[in-house]
């Protein structure tokens, strides 16, 4: 009988072992990420102003004054500036990381000053291509030597969009480029060998080894550009604070928020934020599921 019993109380702390290392992440996932929404969803249904413990319950209120007002919506326009961005930026990391997975001088050096940029605090990328890009500044200096005249890059409605984006490309091309060159180092070298036996050139291999292995990355990669054009903040909130045409729906909320203390309101515009990244996350991988291939 004892026997049975402390094999009984071996066998208890096994089963709790794997709950055991999932607590702390579920619990700072539960207290950072679960509660808050579950607040904000909250306070979207009242008038609070973040400032006043009280607050009444609205119901629809805010969500039909934001689908009421047009203006609200326009922002998004600013996005397709930096969706069209991603887009560039999708398509050179794919391109540096395809060449530089193959024997290349000096590869690791340029793996590591592509990437260096993701690891760069946001804010202070902004503030270093603000002075970058301010009259007289690096760019315009660079210009002159081509003759080129310096222009308001920030201040001109009809060109903040474009620098700003060009500012998110240099930024999030790391990320993309690990993520392909890590796809392309997992595939099998016998590919290759077969491929060039075969007498397939570079462009063979990557039209027909590379591309296709790498579609559920690309897709991750699509699903990234497409939330993150929607919820961009902070380089054109340090760079511009949403001036100029240059504007995003999370600038607009954080303006809601703490600029007119319409917190309810503010936090029913995250809502729809939320709800809109969702729906186009579904749409994109129900268009483009993903592809299970079994390797032998």
């Amino acid at each position: 009988m004892r026997t049975g019993r402390h094999g009984r109380r071996r066998r208890w702390p096994r089963a709790l072992t794997p709950w055991m290392f999932l607590l702390l992440p579920l619990a700072f996932v539960v207290t950072f990420s679960m509660v808050p929404i579950a607040t904000m969803i909250v306070y979207s249904f009242t008038d609070w102003d973040g400032i006043s413990p009280d607050y009444a319950f609205t119901g629809l209120a805010n969500y039909t004054d934001i689908a009421t007002r047009p203006q609200l919506f326009k922002v998004f326009l600013t996005s397709l500036y930096y969706l069209g961005a991603s887009v560039v930026q999708i398509v050179l990391a794919l391109y540096f990381a395809t060449i530089l997975s193959f024997n290349v001088r000096f590869r690791n050096f340029f793996k590591g000053v592509l990437f260096f940029p993701y690891l760069i605090n946001g804010v202070a990328i902004g503030f270093v291509f603000l002075y970058f890009f301010q009259p007289g500044g690096t760019f315009d200096t660079f210009l002159a030597f081509f003759g080129v005249e310096g222009r308001l890059w920030l201040g001109d409605p009809d060109l903040v969009n474009y620098s700003l984006a060009g500012v998110s490309v240099w930024r999030y091309l790391g990320l993309n480029f690990v993520l392909f060159l890590g796809g392309i180092q997992s595939i099998s070298p016998d590919l290759y060998e077969a491929a060039e036996i075969d007498g397939a050139s570079r462009w063979d291999q990557f039209r027909h080894i590379i591309l296709p292995l790498l579609r559920p990355l690309i897709g991750l990669s699509v699903i990234l550009a497409v939330s993150g054009s929607l919820s961009v903040f902070e380089i054109p909130y340090i760079m511009t604070g949403g001036a100029g045409n240059s504007e995003t729906f999370v600038i607009q909320t954080v303006k809601l928020a703490f600029q007119f203390n319409k917190t309810g309101l503010a936090s029913a515009a995250a809502v729809v934020l939320l709800v809109l990244i969702l729906i186009v996350t579904w749409v994109q991988r129900r268009l483009f599921p993903e592809e299970r291939t079994e390797t032998v």
